[in-house]
């Protein structure tokens, strides 16, 4: 074979040149036979030979040679190797050119050398972008959409393929096709072509490349693609096919118009279907699909509207279904349940629809089951679906005395800080101006030490946060002086201190509510903790900062009203020359500050 190639090379140079058609199409012939025997050592003899520049004057529209030319360089091109010497031999702008043939066989072949010489190729995909070629193959997509023939069905599937290695993991390749209106096309002729296999997969090769793109997402919701892909995912048995789509959808219903259309399509039921055939198989492909469908449900949940319709006031089949998983044994289905209550918990009507029909009961039997070794992601499931229940006012007594708090509080021992971080922030919600409980809650010392401790933990800003708003909380809630002893024997001052000095005004200001009724309420017990973190310095710097937020300027000059009552503080505040501070504040734009700065500069005079 080796020299009968070899010859053959040599005969194609000298008839390339003098153009006889015959013994050209002779040489061509051969040179395909032996790259289907054996293509990698052919097209290196042909990558030898130099016989790639002359192809480039052998892509001509009139030659009845033109298509096999075009074969030639679509089966050398399946080696990577061989890509940019077909660039540099000048190729792909007779190549484009050849894409305004009318003959399907030109068109094909064509379109097979383009995309492979694209084909993880950005030398190939830059030669193809300046000739101008991804416009010419959309505009054929376009013209040849509706006619469903075999052959332009193949033709389609090579034009589809090429966009796909032109654009795969390329933004502003994407983008551009995303501009010259693939989108519409593509989704039209997926649905005109659903019984063809190869075509139907190209599309949907191409969707999940696009749909990445954040950029597409909007043009894709201007189509009917949900509708499309909701009839083709009914269709599909294979698991393979199946997974194809999901790929799609996942990333398009991240787009709220988008999972509104998944909806009213009707996927819902075909996950909650797939969720009842899959849940009791121990098949690896089985829990991969049941992992997908009910994370998909899950996630079409975050938009308003698909959620509210779902909801469907608390009746709805698709609430119903969910609300059962929460008992199953099945942990993918536990975690799925609680993140879909946590979503259905998004606005005070479901909230509290759900509460009063026992959904608390389920989730605080789910926690039960999770204490001992439990599964990390179900314990933060749900509680963050218990957070969010706990913020109507009206559901805040009723989670209580069902046992929520001492439910939550078994968890206190987690070492996994997205645990702890949803059980402040649930235990947060819970007291919010419920005295009692927050007074029972800021005498139990276990919880009062594991704040403090966790009000250190640099590594982790949320779960420090939420312990600093917490024991704010518990002391603002309950103003109940035993809270604050407990508080002061944990250690707990120097945090709400520190506090003050947050970044977020809300914090700030919560601290220094809290740090002022520690002052009218137990001074004497604080006293030494409030100088050793230097508050009278902090309360200072914080009405001397012109960017204080006006409440904060407020709450301070409280606060330094509250500590003249310590002998101690109250020298430090003299120091300090609070006087001129205030002073200035009597002129302050904001009506509140500018009282409390005539009240606070009256004292300071009084006590000086």
């Amino acid at each position: 074979m080796s020299d009968n190639l070899s010859d053959t090379l040599k005969k194609l140079k000298i008839t390339a040149v003098d153009r006889t058609e015959d013994s050209l199409e002779g040489c061509l012939d051969c040179l395909l036979q032996a790259l289907a025997q054996n293509n990698m050592e052919t097209s290196e003899k042909i990558q030898g030979s130099g016989i790639l520049q002359l192809f480039a004057s052998l892509l001509i529209p009139q030659s009845s040679c033109t298509a096999k030319v075009a074969n030639i360089i679509a089966e050398v091109a399946k080696n990577e190797f061989m890509r940019i010497p077909c660039v540099d031999a000048g190729l792909i702008s007779p190549l484009v050119q050849l894409l305004n043939s009318k003959d399907q066989e030109v068109l094909l072949q064509t379109g097979r050398a383009l995309g492979n010489i694209c084909y993880d190729s950005h030398e190939g995909r830059s030669a193809v972008d300046q000739a101008g070629g991804a416009q010419i193959v959309i505009d054929h997509l376009r013209s040849l959409c509706s006619i469903t023939d075999p052959a332009n069905e193949k033709l389609l599937t090579v034009f589809c393929g090429m966009l796909m290695n032109y654009s795969n993991e390329n933004d502003s390749l994407q983008a551009q096709l995303i501009n010259m209106g693939v989108i519409p096309t593509l989704v039209k002729l997926l649905g005109i072509h659903c019984q063809n296999a190869a075509l139907t997969e190209m599309c949907l090769v191409a969707f999940g490349n696009l749909a990445e793109l954040e950029s597409s997402k909007e043009q894709f919701a201007s189509t009917n693609i949900a509708e499309e892909l909701v009839k083709l995912f009914k269709k599909q048995i294979e698991h393979d096919k199946r997974e194809m789509i999901f790929e799609v959808l996942a990333p398009l219903a991240e787009n709220d118009a988008i999972k509104l259309q998944l909806v009213e399509a009707g996927l819902v039921e075909c996950l909650l279907e797939i969720v009842q055939q899959k849940v009791d198989s121990d098949k690896e492909d089985d829990i991969a699909e049941l992992k997908t469908a009910s994370d998909l449900m899950v996630l079409l949940l975050l938009g308003d509207e698909s959620m509210q319709k779902l909801f469907e006031g608390g009746k709805g089949n698709v609430f119903q279904r969910v609300l059962s998983w929460i008992p199953s044994n099945n942990h993918q289905l536990q975690l799925a349940g609680a993140l879909a209550i946590a979503n259905f918990a998004r606005n005070d009507g479901n909230c509290i629809h759900m509460v009063d029909n026992g959904i608390v009961e389920k989730l605080m039997d789910l926690l039960d089951r999770h204490v001992e070794d439990g599964n990390v992601t179900v314990q933060h499931a749900a509680l963050s679906a218990l957070r969010n229940l706990a913020i109507p006012v009206v559901n805040k007594a009723k989670m209580l005395s069902a046992g929520v708090t001492e439910a939550v509080l078994k968890f206190l021992k987690s070492e996994m800080p997205p645990v702890q971080f949803k059980l402040l922030g649930t235990l947060r919600m819970l007291i919010d101006a419920q005295a009692e409980a927050a007074e029972q809650l800021g005498k139990n010392v276990k919880l009062v030490e594991r704040l403090v401790e966790w009000c250190e933990a640099k590594d982790h800003a949320g779960v420090m946060g939420e312990s600093n708003r917490l024991l704010s909380a518990l002391i603002r809630h309950s103003k109940s002086k035993d809270v604050i002893k407990t508080i002061v024997q944990s250690g707990g001052i120097k945090h709400l201190v520190t506090m003050a000095t947050s970044e977020h005004v809300i914090m700030q200001n919560e601290a220094l509510v809290a740090l002022a009724l520690i002052a009218a309420l137990e001074l004497g017990t604080a006293e030494k903790d409030l100088e050793s973190a230097k508050l009278v310095q902090i309360l200072h710097r914080l009405l001397e900062d012109e960017r204080s937020a006006p409440e904060i300027k407020y709450n301070s000059m409280v606060l330094i009203c509250a500590l003249m009552g310590s002998e101690s503080l109250h020298k430090e505040v003299q120091d300090l020359a609070f006087l001129d501070v205030v002073s200035k504040l009597r002129s302050h734009e904001n009506k509140s500050v500018a009282q409390q700065a005539s009240l606070t500069e009256q004292r300071l005079t009084v006590d000086s």
